[in-house]
């Protein structure tokens, strides 16, 4: 089951089984129909290589370059990829789940969002956002900007495990941990 903007506001934040915490922005206001509007916050993290000729190990532990915007906008290149962050810190029930989706107006402008979709039950911190300029030109985000929307879905019962994962409690914009999964460690991801 899908939560309704009346679900969210009544059973789920008054009953402290959803909580979402910003300095900026009202949650209430953010609520929509069927969804809450999640905004850029300021950390971002840009990948950076050696040689771009050269095949990159998918479990190799990446290089980023870390920018917090000082005049509040940040400028996403045509074709680059940059991880992001939401303002907001979430934290989820075991008895939900969640998808993050990009807002269709945004994505009009070749923006891509994307967070990997799912939110697993338990999870607390910010969203990592990986966001991707698919247009043929820069692209000024401003933080702060509704830059994309979670969808709350009701478990059938709760979780036996809730996620306590190497991505609980992240701040900012957080790398992929996935070269622990190298060392022997693919537990909870």
């Amino acid at each position: 089951m899908i939560y309704s903007d009346h679900d969210i506001r009544l059973g789920l934040l008054y009953r402290g089984l959803f909580k979402v915490s910003s300095s900026k922005h009202s949650v209430l206001d953010s609520i929509q129909p069927a969804s809450i509007d999640l905004h850029l916050g300021k950390s971002f993290a840009l990948p950076q290589v050696d040689d771009p000729s050269q095949p990159v190990d998918i479990f190799a532990e990446g290089k980023y370059e870390f920018v917090e915007p000082i005049d509040g906008s940040f400028i996403i290149q045509p074709l680059q990829s940059v991880l992001a962050t939401t303002e907001e810190k979430i934290h989820i029930s075991p008895f939900l789940a969640a998808t993050v989706e990009g807002r269709s107006s945004i994505g009009r402008k070749g923006l891509f969002i994307q967070n990997a979709g799912f939110i697993d039950p338990g999870f607390e911190g910010e969203i990592t956002l990986e966001l991707f300029n698919a247009s043929q030109h820069p692209l000024i985000l401003h933080v702060g900007m509704a830059i994309c929307q979670m969808v709350l879905y009701e478990l059938k019962s709760g979780c036996d495990k809730p996620y306590h994962g190497r991505y609980q409690g992240q701040e900012g914009a957080t790398p992929s941990r996935l070269f622990l999964d190298k060392k022997g460690d693919s537990s909870n991801v």
